[in-house]
């Protein structure tokens, strides 16, 4: 069994589906959008790989064949559409005939817009719309989302920086600690290269690599530094080596000009500030040039890193900075890795604004927090159908439950606007009073992917871009 046939890329209950539509249905018109959720906006991101790795392939005599097995045998003889996909193969050489509209990638925009539409080009594959929506709804849901829970602690420390700091440091306040703790090296990968949107710190290679290969570019897109885990540190002899483990990283990779992390919690990780770090390695810190950036990994964050700014103040010295907030030493900072989520980056910050220390002397590693804990609801995604053509005449298609209004639809073929004026967005109707308003709106919309050619590609840099626009105008 291929794992790699579009035919099949579905749920089980979409192979019926092509019956189910309205005598002479000749076109079918979806929208994703996010309905809501914990965030106020969302950032587009990972549509482009899906167009590249899935959508501009053609399907092939062997896909077909296997499909047909495969439901036939899976859900019933007579429910594969096997004469309409026979039909893409002979008459679009195997092409999906479809078009595919989206925001710009990396666009911020505010919950409840539509980000991505998709109708049929060809009368006779008016099915296919749907068909895709297992896939295509999969790709953008989960990169939008880690793309949107990362631009959400960016937020938060960008506003902690400019009440107590200097927001020049933000780019490397939030490293990507992930790969391990996503449940596939694909999660990783995607989740990886969509935290990139708004950092550029990151441990996790295959996010680093995926945003290279489908974003169109060879350029470096995070950074990472020399860094010590639990095994290096504790097999120089248990505790009473432990400062021998330290002293090899000061002389390894503390050098002038560089950045060298150091788990510190082993043992006793105050002892290790106070005994370690400030007594017997403290003139070989200083006398480097470079920066140590010590890693506590388990108690309370809110309550360790506290304590660790403080002890390290003792130890190395502190300055107040132009807004009235200590900074450390500049040899020394922390990096709080467990335990990190967009919750746990908001009391860290507060706490030390409290206690009137800057947030220039922390940065943030999160992995499941970054790229795990999220699920489709975590923006409320969807995509449904708001349009169809019966018999050369549109028709407004929508669900409004009584049940539950959060889960009403929208109608009507879909676009995007922004005001030219402020940073305002609005779905409206194509062709609605937005499109009589040129002066005013501008749509959002762009044509990305027509009969399997990808029509616009985003480069990274692009992306970012159009990320950090979308925040200032």
């Amino acid at each position: 069994m291929s794992t790699s046939n579009i035919i099949l890329d579905t749920d089980s209950y979409k192979f019926s589906h092509w019956k189910q539509y309205p005598p002479k249905t000749e076109t079918v018109f979806s929208y994703i959008e996010s309905r809501g959720g914990i965030f106020d906006v969302t950032v587009m991101f990972n549509l482009q790989p899906y167009l590249k790795q899935v959508l501009s392939k053609p399907i092939t005599q062997e896909m077909i064949d296997e499909a047909d097995a495969f439901v036939a045998a899976h859900v019933g003889p007579g429910i594969f559409n096997r004469e309409g996909w026979q039909y893409i193969l002979d008459k679009h050489n195997g092409y999906l005939p479809v078009k595919v509209t989206a925001v710009p990638e990396g666009t911020v925009v505010p919950v409840g817009n539509v980000l991505v539409t998709i109708e049929n080009t060809d009368p006779k594959c008016f099915w296919l719309p749907s068909y895709l929506e297992t896939a295509i709804l999969r790709a953008v849901w989960y990169g939008t989302t880690a793309a949107t829970n990362s631009y959400a602690m960016k937020r938060i420390i960008k506003r902690y920086l400019e009440m107590t700091g200097d927001p020049s440091l933000l780019p490397f306040k939030l490293h990507d600690f992930g790969a391990r703790g996503v449940s596939s090296e694909e999660t990783a990968a995607i989740g990886g290269a969509a935290h990139l949107v708004n950092f550029m710190g990151s441990d996790t290679v295959s996010g680093v690599l995926y945003a290279q290969k489908y974003y169109n570019t060879k350029e470096m897109l995070a950074f990472s530094i020399p860094a010590a885990e639990h095994s290096t540190m504790t097999s120089w002899g248990g505790e009473a080596g432990e400062v021998l483990a330290m002293e090899n990283m000061i002389d390894q990779f503390l050098k002038q000009g560089s950045i060298v992390a150091c788990v510190s919690d082993s043992y006793n990780i105050f002892n290790a500030i106070i005994q370690h770090w400030g007594t017997t390695l403290h003139d070989k810190i200083v006398k480097s040039g470079g920066v140590l950036v010590i890693r506590p990994d388990s108690g309370d964050p809110v309550e360790v890193t506290l304590q660790c700014v403080k002890l390290l103040s003792e130890k190395f010295g502190s300055s107040i900075n132009s807004k009235g907030y200590k900074v450390l030493h500049p040899s020394v900072r922390l990096i709080q890795g467990d335990g990190i989520d967009l919750e746990m980056v908001e009391k860290i910050l507060a706490n030390f604004t409290k206690h009137g220390w800057s947030a220039d002397n922390i940065a943030f590693g999160s992995g499941g927090g970054l790229l795990q804990k999220l699920n489709r609801d975590t923006c409320k995604f969807a995509m449904k159908c708001s349009a169809i053509e019966i018999n050369k005449e549109w028709v407004d298609v929508f669900k409004k439950p009584i049940t539950d209004p959060g889960k009403d639809s929208k109608k009507g073929r879909l676009m995007l606007y922004k005001s030219k004026r402020l940073n305002d967005y609005v779905t409206e109707i194509q062709g609605g009073w937005c499109h009589f308003e040129p002066q005013s709106w501008t749509p959002m919309l762009v044509p990305v992917f027509e009969n399997g050619k990808i029509l616009k590609e985003y480069t990274f840099a692009e992306v970012r871009a159009n990320s950090e626009e979308s925040q200032t105008k």
